[in-house]
């Protein structure tokens, strides 16, 4: 996948209209996630995406392994892509759902050992609901009903 197939899966998916907010929610969160986890591990799971986008995870972050929580980690990813916690949130996880598309299964699961999916403030499982659901296909099918809708 290139990076106008990465950009427009996400366009489509959150719906945007621009390229230019889409861009911005990929790099607040990936960015914020290369600060969160080592570097050899950003560089582990940025390495099977585009070029452009492995920038976010990799040369875009000065200072990896920074210790902060999920609450942390919405309100860094809010900030910069400048749009509200909870909608920083969703884009989040549908941007991670992507990236495990993308990528081999030992560097996501890498990731997922890299941040506590415990019962507190730092429970990181919520990163990954999108793709505990299945995947964004089958997360939006669920929250549909699937099939058809009537009017």
């Amino acid at each position: 996948m290139n990076f106008d197939e990465f950009t427009g899966q996400i366009q489509h998916r959150l719906e945007f209209s621009g390229t230019g907010e889409t861009v911005r929610a990929i790099r607040a969160t990936l960015m914020t996630l290369g600060q969160r986890i080592p570097e050899g591990a950003a560089n582990d799971l940025a390495a099977s995406l585009p070029m452009e986008i492995q920038w976010y995870m990799t040369g875009a972050v000065h200072d990896h392994g920074q210790r902060f929580d999920w609450k942390e980690f919405i309100s860094r990813v809010s900030e910069i892509e400048r749009t509200d916690p909870a909608d920083a949130a969703y884009h989040a996880r549908v941007i991670v759902d992507l990236v495990h598309t993308q990528v081999p299964e030992s560097d996501f699961r890498q990731l997922r050992e890299q941040l506590p999916e415990s019962q507190d403030d730092e429970n990181w499982r919520k990163l990954f609901e999108v793709v505990d659901a299945g995947g964004w296909g089958e997360a939006e099918e669920a929250q549909t009903g699937g099939g058809p809708q009537s009017s």
